[in-house]
């Protein structure tokens, strides 16, 4: 099964008073760090819709970005370019905001589960959680192929996203199924992952919250300078944990999170339980 993510950074952020894709996030932003938490889930490729005129801030190579050319219609309208531009591409797709300050990868993967279930998940349409209370229709998967259904409710201003379940396969995912997936149970035990800011006092008491707690270990020369052995320290990005243990993420360093090589990306999100490692990557480091 051929999965994509979706990041929807459009909308006027009204109640924020500020746009919400732009706001900084320990050194990075809010639609950067989503992006990446996205990718590390596996995702590819992973997609940006902006509002017209829209601008964002920066974002990998890789990230792809699509223009909305209308305004004012909610996430349906952002949902159908999105999907619309995946279909050929991945079967189905993580359907995101860009607000999502705690958004684990292991939530990610457990939503996307089900649709790889040899049976059952070829008749699936929407994996949607039900958690912490409300429906979460933009922190769900959804099949590419829904483009048209979704275009067709924008058009009879059917903006709300619960109009899509109406005639869709869904599976409804409670609290207690999202956690019996023991790796997400580890990660994110209380299902941070779907708190989202939409107002500024939601994000100032957010991003007042520690950053993630990570392990960091050096290697090679880089252990002299650095110290032997793993240490914990609160880390929100490879570069916030390079700062940590006093390195420079320059030429000379190599970065590796939960043993995966990622280079010098100074702004990929860590997430809880992270175990980072840096290497020289001089010959003979």
């Amino acid at each position: 099964m051929r999965a994509a993510g979706l990041v929807l950074a459009g909308g006027r952020s009204s109640r924020m008073g500020v746009p919400k894709a732009a706001l900084e996030w320990h050194g990075s932003t809010l639609l950067r760090r989503t992006c990446g938490v996205l990718q590390r889930a596996g995702l590819q490729p992973v997609v940006v819709v902006r509002a017209p005129g829209q601008e964002l801030p920066p974002l990998p190579a890789d990230v792809e970005v699509v223009d909305d050319p209308r305004e004012g219609l909610g996430p349906l309208q952002g949902m159908a370019i999105g999907l619309a531009a995946l279909a050929d591409r991945a079967e189905v797709a993580f359907v995101c905001s860009t607000d999502l300050p705690f958004l684990h990868a292991e939530l990610v993967r457990r939503v996307l589960r089900p649709f790889s279930h040899p049976v059952d998940g070829d008749a699936l349409d929407v994996v949607l959680p039900v958690a912490r209370g409300y429906p979460q229709p933009l922190s769900a998967a959804y099949r590419t192929s829904l483009a048209p259904v979704v275009a067709a409710l924008v058009a009879a201003d059917r903006l709300r996203p619960a109009f899509i379940f109406e005639d869709a396969t869904v599976l409804r995912l409670d609290d207690d199924a999202l956690l019996a997936d023991a790796a997400l149970r580890t990660a994110d035990p209380t299902l941070e992952s779907l708190v989202n800011v939409n107002e500024r006092a939601d994000y100032d008491a957010a991003r007042a919250r520690p950053a993630p707690e990570v392990t960091i270990e050096c290697f090679g020369v880089l252990a002299t300078r650095s110290g032997r052995g793993p240490r914990a320290a609160r880390a929100a990005t490879v570069g916030a944990a390079a700062r940590a243990v006093d390195l420079v993420l320059d030429r000379h360093v190599l970065a590796a999170v939960n043993g995966d090589q990622t280079g010098r990306d100074g702004e990929l999100p860590l997430m809880a339980g992270d175990a980072v490692a840096f290497l020289s990557a001089d010959a003979g480091g």
